[in-house]
């Protein structure tokens, strides 16, 4: 089943995505919430009557009228919390080789994640970015899950059974803003804070049953072989496969829900796959090449992800217009 949120007018609204049409999931039964947040704290109950209502429109037993003026929003527009993993190993040993460093060792110790701005949540469409996000603005490609049901203390073993689906992740960077930041130790904040990108519809895990796969040898919790690509302005920059996390979700719940609680609606991200960002790709090809051009993300470019079974992202950059800059505002010591 695909889940998607949607406005008509200025009311949001819980769909089902089903051929090419959106059907409202309340109309079809009362019982169901009209929007996601509460259908996700419904729990397991919703999820069964959202999943027959899916099934009697597919299969000709349930008549529902299709929505016809519609905006799609992200498929989780108010997401509890939002947090990025670190799950894919060639990319982080390919972005510390172009830095000339050596692969970190905890890498494979235990995974880690941070928290971003779940208030910068969007879905498909125009991203607006200010000036300074342009310096060396940049795209990554990520899968995502969202938190079904409340948990705390969380076992490896028990924690796939905690994903109410999966979703293409876009988490949005400005590099420079996120260097000097970093510089000071803390995690990424304003580089990473003004837009992460989701959609463009959450798929149940049933759906992606066909494509599980064992995960990576010593770890724990379901993998699927789901091809992932990226195209900015129709050029394939990316292409890496979901079934490549050596960092399981179930892994990153564990550890997210260690000591605190998981909500439903609390967005996880799996961290860029490899090849999966221009910081990346931009630093191989320096490192093969000196004369190598780096690209960044531009006013105007339009970013498409796509990864099997969970649809295409597309997304225009759209660059604000001000000269109001924050990178300007830094004190030089006299």
């Amino acid at each position: 089943m695909k889940l998607v949120s949607y406005k008509t007018e200025d009311r949001e609204h819980l769909g089902i995505f089903i051929k090419g049409h959106i059907y409202n999931l309340y109309s079809c039964d009362k019982i169901i919430p009209d929007n996601m947040n509460e259908f996700l704290s419904g729990g397991d109950d919703l999820m069964v009557r959202a999943k027959k209502v899916n099934e009697d429109i597919k299969s000709g037993k349930a008549e529902a009228k299709q929505e016809v003026f519609f905006e799609i929003l992200a498929p989780v527009p108010h997401p509890s919390s939002c947090r990025d993993g670190y799950a894919f190993r060639q990319h982080v040993a390919s972005a510390r080789k172009n830095r000339r460093v050596e692969m970190i060792p905890e890498f494979d110790q235990y995974p880690i994640f941070y928290f971003t701005n779940h208030n910068a949540i969007q879905g498909v469409g125009d991203i607006e970015c200010m000036p300074d996000h342009f310096e060396k603005l940049d795209f990554e490609l990520e899968a995502a899950i969202v938190i079904g049901k409340k948990g705390r203390n969380i076992r490896a073993t028990e924690a796939d059974s905690y994903i109410a689906g999966y979703m293409i992740m876009n988490d949005i960077s400005a590099r420079t803003l996120q260097m000097e930041e970093m510089l000071l130790n803390l995690g990424p904040a304003k580089g990473k804070d003004f837009s992460t990108v989701i959609g463009p519809w959450l798929v149940t895990p049933d759906e992606l049953e066909k494509f599980r796969i064992s995960p990576k040898p010593g770890h724990t919790g379901n993998a699927y072989d789901l091809s992932m690509k990226c195209w900015v302005n129709g050029v394939e920059v990316s292409s890496g496969s979901m079934g490549d996390m050596d960092w399981t979700f179930a892994e990153i719940i564990e550890r997210c829900s260690y000591g605190v609680d998981i909500l439903p609606g609390d967005v996880i991200g799996s961290g860029t796959v490899g090849t999966g960002c221009f910081l990346e790709l931009n630093g191989t090809g320096l490192l093969n090449d000196p004369f190598y051009k780096p690209q960044w993300l531009e006013d105007g470019d339009i970013v498409e992800m796509e990864i099997t079974g969970l649809g295409r992202l597309t997304n225009t950059i759209r660059k604000v217009d001000t000269d109001w800059s924050i990178l300007k505002l830094k004190k030089n010591k006299e």
